[in-house]
Formats: structure tokens, sequence, C-alpha cells
């Protein structure tokens, strides 16, 4: 049966979590942002569905559904650390009484399913880490490469511009970061709408920047590379084709992970899932099925 509830932390906040579907296999799913929504798992029920698969996600502190503590005061400020958010979600495991599950984490998601998996692995069967790389430095890299590469000089310094002034509500810059996010971000959307913006962009803003294409943010310091070795369950590594994510390191962390499986989603961007959804279930519900038949092989 599917269903909602609240948990509440230790601190005294409550989150918003959800489980679809039934079965033994037990996935709890990472939304990213940050200040994204579980929302990004909506599909998952179809996706995953009949497959013995549950399907459990929620939203961060601070996120849409769940409490959003006041992060432009000085005393919540504490709560915006990658640390904190990693202890967050064993602590959701915890209260949701999991154990020897699957972890998926997608984008922002993906960079807290590595730092628990190294953290807390011994609570993991398998890791899927859903575009998503090891550091941010070749990300950065990649996004002004695309940019460069779609657009001609004069509109690459338009932009420029525009972010050197922070004047990212100009009606042309606005149409540039739209047609970037059209080819590498979500190609072919069919997620979840409102009228409303469900998107906390405070949160965003402290740890991304403006947008995708501008990363400015705290998260300009992550850097989990020298760490990634010592990731040994079985890890799926998920991109789209066009993914915002260098595929270059994702192949570099394949290398890396002696129990990894590298997938692309056909015609699919930063949010694979929801612009391929055939392809990324398959390859998803195969990476499942290989590992709980104990047939997965990495490489």
């Amino acid at each position: 049966m599917d269903q909602t509830r609240l948990v509440t932390l230790d601190n005294g906040y409550h989150l918003f979590t959800r489980k679809v579907n039934e079965g033994p296999v037990k996935l709890l799913c990472l939304h990213g942002g940050p200040g994204g929504t579980h929302e990004t798992f909506d599909n998952f029920k179809k996706g995953l569905e009949n497959q013995g698969i549950e399907v459990y996600s929620y939203d961060q502190l601070g996120s849409y559904y769940s409490d959003q503590p006041d992060f432009t005061k000085e005393e919540n400020k504490k709560y915006l650390s990658i640390p904190r958010y990693v202890d967050e979600v064993e602590e959701v495991r915890q209260k949701l009484g999991l154990d020897n599950f699957y972890l998926l984490g997608h984008s922002w998601g993906g960079l807290l399913a590595q730092e628990y998996a190294y953290k807390y692995g011994e609570h993991l069967k398998g890791l899927v880490l859903m575009s998503m790389i090891d550091n941010l430095d070749e990300y950065i890299e990649n996004i002004n490469r695309e940019r460069e590469e779609t657009f001609n000089e004069a509109q690459v310094e338009y932009m420029k511009k525009c972010e050197d002034a922070e004047n990212f509500s100009d009606p042309m810059y606005q149409q540039l970061v739209a047609e970037l996010y059209s080819k590498f971000l979500t190609r072919h959307p069919t997620g979840t709408q409102h009228s409303v913006n469900t998107h906390n962009d405070v949160i965003y803003n402290y740890f991304q920047g403006n947008n995708e294409f501008v990363m400015v943010g705290e998260l300009t310091k992550w850097n989990f590379r020298n760490k990634l070795a010592n990731l040994k369950m079985p890890t799926l590594l998920s991109f789209g084709e066009f993914d915002t994510m260098p595929l270059d390191a994702a192949r570099r962390m394949q290398h890396t992970l002696e129990n990894s499986r590298l997938t692309l989603t056909p015609d699919g961007g930063h949010c694979h899932n929801t612009d391929n959804p055939k392809a990324f279930f398959k390859s998803l519900s195969q990476f499942l099925k290989d590992v709980e038949s104990n047939n997965f092989r990495g490489k």
C-alpha cells in the first residue's frame, strides 16, 4: 500500500516521506536541487511497479513538503551543511526502518549518496548515482563547454556580462538559459507541474548559485574524488546522453569503482528518468535484479 508520513528529526523539524509499491527490495531516493522535492521520483511508481521494489523518497529539510526553516536567519544557517544533510539521510533511514537497502541519489542527491555510502555504507546493499560525478571542477568545465558549443561568441559574452552584473532577470539571458535547459537539463519535460514555485531558491543559491550554469555556491568546495575508491558496494552510474555532467568523468568513475556499471540513457539530459523513462527504468531494474540474484558484475 502506498503511503505518506511525516518523520520527526531529533532537531524537532518534520520531513515529508512517501512510499510507493510493495516488495522485499527497498530503494531510498534522494532528490536534487539543492532545494528540490521528492516529486523528481513520481514516475518511479509506474516505472518499477510489479517488480517487488518498495520506493521511498522524502523532502529534505527546507524543501517544499517538509519544514522550511528561515535560512536567512543566522541561527538556522547551521542546517545548511553537507555533513548535516548526510546525517539526515541516516536519521530518515532509521525512522523508516530501512536496512540492507539501495540508495539512489540524483544530482545533489548523488553527492549526498556518495558521502552517505562512505560514512554509513554498512547499511547499503547497492548504490545508484544518477547524474552526479565525484567533484564539481569537472562539472563547471563541462557546463561552460556545453554553453560555448551551443551559442555563438556574442551570446556567450552576453550571458557572462549579465552574470557579472548579477542581472539574472534580463529577458535575453533568461531565454538563453531556457534553451540550455532544454538541451542538457530536461529535454522532454514530463514531470509533475505546479502553478507555484516548489523549489527552495535560498538553499539552491547557497549551495549552487543562480542557475545550473552559474556555479558559485558552497558546492564549489566539494570534492569526493580521493574517497571514491573506498565505495565497494555494487554501484550503478546512470547518466543522460546529453547530461550537464561530463561523461568522461563518469567513465573515470566507472574505472575507479571496482564494482560498478555505467549506463547512458539515450536522448536524456540531466533529468533522464523523465526524458526517457523506458530506457532509464530498464537499466535501473536490471541493476537491482542482478544484485538481488547475485549476478551483478561490474565494469
